[in-house]
Protein backbone atom coordinates (compact mmCIF):
# COMPACT_ATOMS: atom_id res chain seq x y z
CA UNK A 1 0.00 0.00 0.00
CA UNK A 2 2.61 2.37 0.64
CA UNK A 3 3.97 3.44 -3.39
CA UNK A 4 5.52 6.56 -3.93
CA UNK A 5 2.14 8.92 -3.33
CA UNK A 6 1.48 7.74 0.29
CA UNK A 7 4.83 8.07 1.08
CA UNK A 8 5.33 11.65 -0.16
CA UNK A 9 1.69 12.47 1.25
CA UNK A 10 3.27 10.90 5.06
CA UNK A 11 6.46 13.13 4.18
CA UNK A 12 3.93 16.25 3.86
CA UNK A 13 1.65 15.94 6.54
CA UNK A 14 5.06 15.84 9.25
CA UNK A 15 4.84 20.06 8.70
CA UNK A 16 1.57 20.03 10.03
CA UNK A 17 3.06 20.75 13.48
CA UNK A 18 4.90 23.36 12.38
CA UNK A 19 2.17 25.01 10.10
CA UNK A 20 -0.17 25.12 13.60
CA UNK A 21 2.28 26.92 15.06
CA UNK A 22 3.43 29.76 12.06
CA UNK A 23 -0.78 29.96 12.08
CA UNK A 24 -0.54 31.03 16.04
CA UNK A 25 2.46 33.66 15.21
CA UNK A 26 -0.15 34.69 12.01
CA UNK A 27 -3.32 35.36 14.07
CA UNK A 28 -1.96 36.38 17.50
CA UNK A 29 0.06 39.26 15.12
CA UNK A 30 -2.57 39.87 13.24
CA UNK A 31 -5.18 40.62 16.74
CA UNK A 32 -1.50 42.40 17.72
CA UNK A 33 -1.76 45.13 15.07
CA UNK A 34 -5.44 45.56 15.90
CA UNK A 35 -4.90 46.32 19.21
CA UNK A 36 -2.21 49.02 18.81
CA UNK A 37 -2.87 50.39 15.56
CA UNK A 38 -4.12 53.83 16.57
CA UNK A 39 -2.00 54.23 19.44
CA UNK A 40 1.79 52.64 18.60
CA UNK A 41 1.97 52.80 15.27
CA UNK A 42 5.51 51.45 15.13
CA UNK A 43 4.97 48.35 17.18
CA UNK A 44 1.60 47.98 14.89
CA UNK A 45 4.14 48.14 11.90
CA UNK A 46 6.12 45.09 13.41
CA UNK A 47 2.92 43.14 13.95
CA UNK A 48 1.73 43.60 10.54
CA UNK A 49 5.41 42.06 9.36
CA UNK A 50 5.22 39.39 11.75
CA UNK A 51 1.57 38.89 10.37
CA UNK A 52 2.34 38.88 6.47
CA UNK A 53 6.05 36.42 7.22
CA UNK A 54 3.93 34.35 8.90
CA UNK A 55 1.36 34.47 6.23
CA UNK A 56 3.77 33.74 3.72
CA UNK A 57 5.67 31.34 5.25
CA UNK A 58 3.32 28.92 5.95
CA UNK A 59 2.40 28.84 2.26
CA UNK A 60 5.45 27.83 1.67
CA UNK A 61 5.48 25.04 3.50
CA UNK A 62 2.18 23.87 2.31
CA UNK A 63 3.85 22.95 -1.03
CA UNK A 64 2.21 19.81 -2.60
CA UNK A 65 0.00 19.90 -0.29
CA UNK A 66 -3.23 19.17 -2.64
CA UNK A 67 -1.61 15.76 -3.06
CA UNK A 68 -3.18 14.32 0.18
CA UNK A 69 -7.08 15.03 -1.27
CA UNK A 70 -5.80 13.33 -4.40
CA UNK A 71 -3.97 10.68 -1.92
CA UNK A 72 -7.49 10.37 0.19
CA UNK A 73 -9.54 9.71 -2.67
CA UNK A 74 -7.74 6.96 -4.43
CA UNK A 75 -7.10 5.10 -1.09
CA UNK A 76 -10.40 5.03 0.20
CA UNK A 77 -13.08 7.80 -0.98
CA UNK A 78 -15.78 6.70 1.74
CA UNK A 79 -17.51 3.95 3.51
CA UNK A 80 -21.01 4.30 2.10
CA UNK A 81 -22.24 6.00 -1.21
CA UNK A 82 -23.10 9.36 0.47
CA UNK A 83 -19.93 9.38 1.94
CA UNK A 84 -18.04 8.73 -0.93
CA UNK A 85 -19.95 11.64 -2.89
CA UNK A 86 -19.14 13.98 0.01
CA UNK A 87 -15.44 12.65 0.06
CA UNK A 88 -15.15 13.42 -3.74
CA UNK A 89 -16.53 17.13 -3.29
CA UNK A 90 -14.48 17.83 -0.11
CA UNK A 91 -11.27 16.75 -1.29
CA UNK A 92 -12.23 18.18 -4.93
CA UNK A 93 -12.28 21.71 -3.34
CA UNK A 94 -9.39 21.36 -0.81
CA UNK A 95 -6.95 20.16 -3.80
CA UNK A 96 -8.14 23.29 -5.41
CA UNK A 97 -7.67 25.38 -2.27
CA UNK A 98 -4.03 24.11 -2.02
CA UNK A 99 -2.89 24.33 -6.03
CA UNK A 100 -3.84 27.51 -6.39
CA UNK A 101 -2.54 28.41 -3.18
CA UNK A 102 1.09 28.15 -4.52
CA UNK A 103 0.55 30.42 -7.44
CA UNK A 104 -1.05 33.23 -4.66
CA UNK A 105 2.28 32.48 -2.81
CA UNK A 106 4.39 32.71 -6.06
CA UNK A 107 2.68 35.99 -7.10
CA UNK A 108 2.70 37.65 -3.37
CA UNK A 109 6.73 37.20 -3.13
CA UNK A 110 6.89 38.86 -6.79
CA UNK A 111 7.97 35.49 -8.58
CA UNK A 112 4.89 35.82 -10.84
CA UNK A 113 3.15 38.84 -11.67
CA UNK A 114 1.86 40.57 -8.61
CA UNK A 115 -1.68 41.12 -10.52
CA UNK A 116 -2.74 37.66 -10.10
CA UNK A 117 -2.81 37.73 -6.83
CA UNK A 118 -6.04 38.51 -5.97
CA UNK A 119 -7.58 36.42 -8.89
CA UNK A 120 -5.60 33.62 -7.02
CA UNK A 121 -6.82 34.08 -3.79
CA UNK A 122 -10.61 33.97 -5.06
CA UNK A 123 -9.59 30.84 -7.00
CA UNK A 124 -8.03 29.38 -3.50
CA UNK A 125 -10.46 31.02 -1.13
CA UNK A 126 -13.72 29.40 -3.38
CA UNK A 127 -12.25 26.25 -3.28
CA UNK A 128 -11.25 26.07 0.01
CA UNK A 129 -15.04 27.13 1.50
CA UNK A 130 -16.39 24.50 -1.29
CA UNK A 131 -14.39 22.12 0.23
CA UNK A 132 -15.05 22.90 3.62
CA UNK A 133 -18.86 22.58 3.39
CA UNK A 134 -18.81 19.06 2.44
CA UNK A 135 -16.27 18.32 5.25
CA UNK A 136 -18.35 19.62 7.70
CA UNK A 137 -21.53 18.00 6.56
CA UNK A 138 -19.51 14.44 6.13
CA UNK A 139 -18.33 15.04 9.71
CA UNK A 140 -21.99 15.58 11.19
CA UNK A 141 -23.10 12.26 9.15
CA UNK A 142 -20.47 10.02 10.78
CA UNK A 143 -21.25 11.71 14.08
CA UNK A 144 -24.39 10.91 13.93
CA UNK A 145 -24.11 7.50 12.95
CA UNK A 146 -21.64 7.16 16.32
CA UNK A 147 -24.39 7.90 18.36
CA UNK A 148 -26.66 5.49 17.07
CA UNK A 149 -23.97 2.82 17.39
CA UNK A 150 -23.30 4.65 20.83
CA UNK A 151 -26.71 3.98 22.15
CA UNK A 152 -26.67 -0.12 20.80
CA UNK A 153 -23.84 -0.92 22.24
CA UNK A 154 -24.53 0.76 26.08
CA UNK A 155 -27.91 -1.39 26.24
CA UNK A 156 -26.16 -4.31 24.78
CA UNK A 157 -23.09 -3.42 27.99
CA UNK A 158 -26.06 -2.96 30.27
CA UNK A 159 -27.56 -6.32 29.49
CA UNK A 160 -24.68 -8.42 29.59
CA UNK A 161 -21.64 -6.33 31.38
CA UNK A 162 -19.57 -6.70 27.71
CA UNK A 163 -16.59 -4.92 28.33
CA UNK A 164 -15.84 -5.04 24.39
CA UNK A 165 -19.09 -2.97 24.18
CA UNK A 166 -17.53 -0.52 26.54
CA UNK A 167 -14.24 -0.39 24.56
CA UNK A 168 -15.65 0.45 21.66
CA UNK A 169 -17.89 2.80 23.41
CA UNK A 170 -15.24 4.70 24.56
CA UNK A 171 -13.08 4.69 21.23
CA UNK A 172 -16.23 6.09 19.22
CA UNK A 173 -16.18 9.29 22.19
CA UNK A 174 -12.98 9.73 21.46
CA UNK A 175 -13.14 9.87 17.82
CA UNK A 176 -16.47 12.10 18.22
CA UNK A 177 -14.04 15.04 20.20
CA UNK A 178 -11.83 14.68 17.09
CA UNK A 179 -14.83 15.07 14.79
CA UNK A 180 -15.71 18.14 16.62
CA UNK A 181 -12.31 20.01 16.61
CA UNK A 182 -12.12 19.39 12.94
CA UNK A 183 -15.63 20.88 12.65
CA UNK A 184 -14.67 24.16 14.77
CA UNK A 185 -11.41 24.28 12.85
CA UNK A 186 -13.09 24.18 9.04
CA UNK A 187 -16.03 26.55 10.63
CA UNK A 188 -13.23 28.91 11.34
CA UNK A 189 -11.53 28.58 8.00
CA UNK A 190 -14.76 28.63 6.27
CA UNK A 191 -15.00 32.44 7.62
CA UNK A 192 -11.70 33.32 6.82
CA UNK A 193 -12.12 32.01 3.24
CA UNK A 194 -15.63 33.77 3.11
CA UNK A 195 -13.48 36.99 4.05
CA UNK A 196 -11.39 36.69 0.36
CA UNK A 197 -14.69 35.37 -1.44
CA UNK A 198 -17.25 38.25 -0.24
CA UNK A 199 -15.84 40.63 2.19
CA UNK A 200 -18.13 41.89 4.54
CA UNK A 201 -17.65 44.06 8.06
CA UNK A 202 -18.29 40.93 10.13
CA UNK A 203 -15.51 38.51 8.52
CA UNK A 204 -13.13 40.83 7.43
CA UNK A 205 -12.82 42.40 11.05
CA UNK A 206 -9.76 41.73 12.59
CA UNK A 207 -11.11 40.09 15.64
CA UNK A 208 -13.42 38.16 13.69
CA UNK A 209 -10.23 36.76 11.36
CA UNK A 210 -7.85 36.62 14.43
CA UNK A 211 -10.35 34.49 16.47
CA UNK A 212 -11.35 32.10 13.56
CA UNK A 213 -7.80 31.74 12.67
CA UNK A 214 -6.68 30.40 16.85
CA UNK A 215 -9.38 28.48 16.93
CA UNK A 216 -8.24 26.54 13.64
CA UNK A 217 -4.81 26.15 15.11
CA UNK A 218 -5.56 25.33 18.34
CA UNK A 219 -8.21 22.41 16.94
CA UNK A 220 -5.55 21.70 14.72
CA UNK A 221 -3.16 21.21 17.85
CA UNK A 222 -5.38 18.64 19.57
CA UNK A 223 -5.84 16.83 16.58
CA UNK A 224 -2.44 16.38 15.26
CA UNK A 225 -0.70 16.57 18.72
CA UNK A 226 1.22 12.88 19.32
CA UNK A 227 -0.78 10.45 21.79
Amino acid sequence: MNDTVDKLVIFLAKRDGIDKLVKTFQYVSKLGHWHVETTHPDAATRFKQWEVSSGLGRKAFRTGRFLTGFNALRRGPGATPTLKILSVLANAGEMVYFFFDHFLWLSRIGTLDAKLARRMSFISAFGESFGYIFFIISDFIIMKEGLETERRLLISSKEDGSEDAKERTGKIRAERVMRLMAVAANVADLIIALADIEPNPFCNHAVTLGISGLVSAWAGWYRNWPS
